[in-house]
């Protein structure tokens, strides 16, 4: 029997809804206020009202093409998610469909990798692209962000195959389907939500990296992290053009997850109600 909620409870949990997610949203909203300033406006202190003025993205695009860094953060983010659903897949369907003794310890340990320090792998890490000439190459750093965001791609879509009955493919197989057809044309379109929410998490993952797109890269694969980082130099912070640069960097990952935001929730939920 469901429990019945009255209307002072949802008042107020909508209300601490809306509290908490202006909260978190509040960084953000006040990094775009402080695009429309000047630098001077900018250093005055805190303030909510923005003279409104352009001179901020022009000076930025003007010191910076934008345009470079945008191109180079969509071929990283997504070429990176590319590879790493090629890998993850059949990690994953290997894990949830034909598990052995060890697989709890394999999902145990490659999500123990997110939980060293980047910077303790650093000096190996640049040693290995300086020497296989990946340094500043955006194919270097699609493996890169691939590498890092694999354990999580790997545990969520092992999540959302161990809800799939494995009577399909048992049925599958005994139609005489191989090993490739049960994966592409059963397994995977069953997964369609669950892979598209890994797709959608991946790309802002990859998207919003710094410590290594900045380390690994100078200027020819350089993303957007690295375009942001550029404004803020030992002469000191410019706030007004490092906030446009900020926006112009989050804008396009800020859409993608407003009108996306359906199939991301419907996916980070498949399963979880049976």
């Amino acid at each position: 029997m469901a429990r019945s909620v009255t209307t002072q409870h949802k008042t107020i949990a909508t209300a601490a809804a809306w509290i908490v997610a202006l909260l978190i949203f509040f960084p953000i909203l006040y990094t775009i206020i402080t695009s429309f300033k000047s630098e001077q406006e900018a250093i005055q202190g805190f303030s909510m009202i923005p003279s409104g003025t352009m001179e901020s993205y022009a000076e930025v695009q003007a010191q910076s093409g934008y345009f470079k860094f945008f191109l180079n953060s969509v071929l990283l983010s997504v070429g990176s998610t590319i590879l790493a659903l090629l890998v993850a897949i059949p990690a994953a369907w290997s894990m949830a469909f034909s598990p052995t003794k060890r697989t709890k310890d394999i999902l145990m340990w490659m999500l123990s990798t997110k939980m060293m320090p980047a910077v303790a792998v650093l000096f190996p890490i640049y040693l290995i692209f300086r020497d296989a000439g990946l340094l500043d190459s955006r194919i270097g750093l699609m493996i890169m962000l691939m590498l890092i965001n694999l354990p999580i791609v790997v545990w969520m879509l092992y999540t959302y195959f161990r809800e799939i009955p494995g009577e399909i493919l048992e049925a599958a197989r005994m139609d005489g389907a191989s090993l490739w057809n049960e994966i592409v044309y059963v397994l995977t379109p069953m997964a369609v939500p669950g892979i598209a929410s890994t797709m959608l998490l991946n790309i802002i993952l990859a998207w919003n990296e710094a410590f290594w797109t900045i380390r690994l890269t100078t200027t020819e694969a350089a993303p957007l992290t690295a375009f942001i980082s550029s404004f803020s130099s030992p002469q000191g912070l410019f706030w007004a053009k490092l906030s446009a640069a900020s926006t112009l960097a989050i804008a396009p990952i800020l859409i993608m997850g407003w009108f996306s935001q359906k199939q991301l929730v419907r996916g980070l939920t498949f399963g979880a109600v049976k």
